[in-house]
């Protein structure tokens, strides 16, 4: 009579494994669901071109007003220092002259954005919305 050993190799194999197929199938149904989501995220952006080159008007046009913001943070309305506060007062002031007239907005081209925001801004509330830009160098 043959006597069968406990330990054998082939019962004692099937019994005692960990079944990995599940999980990987759930591994790899992640894996593509954040690859197919990946793919429609996209990142929003502005891109702002400044203009690159300015020509001085040869003439002061009496329809227009000239605000220059300077890169160290000076405003001039019409070639006369003020601050940016004081934009608002000035361009009501003009306009009550010339209905129809349009703001020049000049800026350095080291200019702070915030600087030049804030003169808009101003010219806005004033209730001027014909304007635009320039740079200066």
């Amino acid at each position: 009579m043959k006597m069968q050993r406990h330990g054998s190799s082939d019962s004692h194999e099937s019994s005692h494994g960990i079944d990995l197929a599940p999980m990987l199938d759930f591994v790899l149904n992640l894996l593509i669901f954040f690859i197919i989501t990946a793919i429609f995220v996209k990142e929003y952006g502005l891109d702002v071109n400044r203009p690159t080159n300015v020509q001085a008007p040869d003439n002061q046009d009496s329809k227009s007003i000239q605000i220059q913001v300077l890169d160290t943070g000076e405003v001039f309305f019409n070639n006369r220092i003020v601050d940016v506060r004081a934009i608002r007062a000035n361009v009501e002031r003009e306009k009550a002259l010339a209905d129809d007239i349009g703001v020049l907005v000049v800026a350095d081209a080291a200019a702070k954005t915030g600087v030049i925001m804030a003169a808009v801004d101003q010219v806005r509330l004033g209730g001027i919305y014909n304007i635009t830009f320039s740079t200066s160098e």
